[in-house]
């Protein structure tokens, strides 16, 4: 018993008469803090009684309560012929830290032992089992005749939901004569991680009671799965029906304002966590951070950033990347140097941030040394995303051949973004050849897809080749690739409104169109000429300039100037990249009427101020 007998002073009173069991059990079952425990351990010891099946049944349960297995562990050990009781205790104070292993280690012993399992050991084993561990065990609780008790059923629903097996998950829930709410939960967590949404939500909704955990998996279900809005509507029915939140909730609700850009929402969650005492601890911090940037409210996050105590180094990549992705390099570039002086590690996510940081300022050394640095001295190896970063920082120094090379040479393979960016790179230097044979490449190992048709077209277009524009077309047309929509969302007063091209059914939509009218007039008397040439269809000069003018982010900026008072910031979210007749478009606005207009596309964040933007007309 030495290897844990307490070394602590015990202020137990040292009259000879020990304290009650049910003194004992009490201490036992509350203890304070380990110091306390160990006090009363020390107080057991001392009267003999460490022993008592009760007592040292409580022991071990405690120090595994306070992370101490290893006291556990060296009493149970001591345990004369422990009963199916402690041997389940044991299994479930492993089993509920994810050690399946010993937990796993523990039954067989038990089983060696000529102990039979209860339902409570099987319901300990099923908390992290992988599946294919699940389903041997599943065989064993069929033989012992635990199969059909609610908490092993519960808990071998959550094995299968775990493990994916959807289909062996549902059998078990379905023929279950009563479903608990952790079965519920359990199953519409297996539908929400295989984009079951639809699925998970006709359970959800026929649940008779739910706690904060199931609205939460539903809402972060929305949230993961491009379905930003339902999250949001869901979180409000959440607080109508007076469930409280929690850090979990919370940070589904920032990532489902970041997909779509809600602003003033993002605030009033930041608001709602304030309020409400849920700490900003790193991980809380970090989600408030990527939501503001992702929101366009770099200084919101900045803020978030600087108050945000014992960071670690995803709270510093988030404030990294979120300045990249804004194109304030000098930013992302000093906090970079600031993290490595007061000694964190860098990571993958962390280059990412540093090398697109030096393609929009045209650091190209300084971005093949951070790239070779990755490898050489942290040991990191890149990834796609970190060669694509070195394409988009070459083409953008117009390095384009030297881009082509490499990703010739590349170690994995190029995926269709990466050749997107060369193409787009081939379209800003008027490499009409490379851009031709990167696009004939792509619509030969079909990974075209109608960006890659639309770039080439500009290619084509910015060099006056009109045959090979019509040619383009005739291609897209039969390839019978479709055009994904074009959709920009703009925020206003708490609520998300989003547009897409030649939209009618906002409510304002009168409203809209005469700010068009007005907006083309102001373009008129500054001398813009539509680029009719970004237009793939097949139409008149007349017809493709009206299809420009009622491009989504035309409407949702048209909204916008009617929704909010003169001078006020407009934020943009556009789902695809913004086509260039947009961006010289939204440029102008900003210039004639002295307003900042920051825009959010696929690429990149555009903060257009007095005619000119951020990207430096390369996105």
């Amino acid at each position: 018993m030495s290897s844990i007998t307490p070394m602590v002073t015990t202020t137990a009173p040292t009259h000879n008469h020990p304290p009650s069991i049910d003194r004992l059990t009490f201490l036992l079952d509350k203890p304070n803090s380990i110091r306390h425990l160990l006090q009363t351990h020390a107080l057991l010891l001392r009267h003999n009684l460490h022993h008592h099946p009760t007592l040292n049944f409580k022991l071990q349960r405690s120090y595994a309560s306070f992370n101490r297995l290893d006291y556990s562990v060296a009493l149970f050990r001591q345990t004369q012929n422990p009963s199916v009781f402690f041997w389940s205790s044991i299994i479930n104070s492993h089993s509920k830290r994810g050690l399946h292993h010993l937990a796993l280690t523990f039954y067989t012993q038990m089983l060696t032992n000529g102990v039979e399992p209860n339902c409570f050991t099987f319901s300990a084993l099923f908390k992290s089992c992988p599946i294919v561990t699940g389903k041997v065990l599943h065989c064993h609780a069929i033989k012992f005749g635990f199969d059909s008790d609610l908490y092993v059923r519960t808990g071998l629903v959550d094995v299968y939901a775990r493990g994916g097996d959807v289909v062996g998950a549902r059998e078990l829930f379905d023929t279950m004569p009563e479903k608990s709410l952790v079965s519920l939960t359990a199953m519409i967590t297996c539908y929400a991680k295989r984009g079951e949404v639809d699925e998970a939500r006709v359970l959800f909704d026929g649940m008779e009671e739910r706690d904060v955990v199931c609205w939460n998996v539903m809402i972060d279900a929305y949230a993961q799965h491009g379905m930003p809005n339902e999250a949001l509507l869901l979180f409000r029915r959440m607080l109508v029906e007076k469930v409280k939140p929690d850090g979990v909730t919370v940070l589904s609700l920032l990532s489902a304002c970041g997909q779509i850009g809600a602003l003033e929402s993002g605030r009033w969650v930041h608001s709602y966590v304030e309020s409400n005492g849920i700490r900003i601890d790193v991980q809380v911090g970090s989600a408030l951070i990527d939501m503001y940037c992702k929101c366009g409210s770099w200084e919101d996050a900045r803020l978030v950033f600087d108050r945000i105590g014992g960071k670690d180094v995803v709270v510093w990549n988030s404030m990294i990347v979120g300045y990249a992705m804004h194109g304030f390099s000098r930013e992302a570039l000093d906090l970079f140097s600031e993290m490595c002086r007061i000694g964190y590690r860098p990571t993958d996510i962390t280059f990412i941030g540093v090398l697109n940081a030096c393609a929009y300022a045209g650091l190209v050394s300084e971005g093949e040394a951070f790239f070779c640095s990755m490898k050489d001295q942290y040991g990191i190896e890149p990834k796609i995303e970190h060669y694509g970063c070195m394409v988009n920082l070459l083409s953008r120094a117009g390095k384009v051949e030297e881009a082509y090379e490499f990703v010739k040479n590349m170690k994995i393979e190029p995926d269709p973004v990466l050749w997107g960016t060369l193409l787009g790179a081939c379209r800003l230097h008027g490499n009409i050849a490379l851009g031709e044979n990167i696009a004939e490449f792509l619509v030969g190992q079909n990974l075209a897809n109608s960006g890659t048709y639309i770039l080439l077209s500009n290619i084509y277009a910015a060099a006056g080749n009109w045959e090979g524009v019509a040619k383009v077309r005739t291609l897209l047309k039969n390839s019978g690739i479709q055009k994904e929509p074009g959709c920009s969302s703009i925020e206003v007063n708490n609520k998300v409104h989003e547009f897409l091209a030649g939209d009618k059914k906002c409510p304002r939509s009168s409203e809209v169109y005469t700010m068009i009218e007005e907006i083309n007039q102001w373009l008129k008397a500054d001398g813009y000429t539509p680029q009719t040439e970004t237009v793939l269809h097949d139409l008149g000069e007349r017809e493709k300039a009206q299809s420009l003018e009622v491009h989504s982010e035309k409407l949702a900026i048209a909204f916008g100037l009617i929704s909010t008072q003169p001078g006020t910031t407009l934020k943009i979210v556009k789902n695809l990249r913004v086509c260039s007749d947009c961006h010289a478009v939204t440029k102008l606005i900003s210039k004639i009427i002295g307003r900042k207009i920051v825009m959010r596309d696929r690429n990149r964040f555009h903060h257009f101020v007095n005619g000119s933007c951020s990207c430096g007309d390369y996105w």
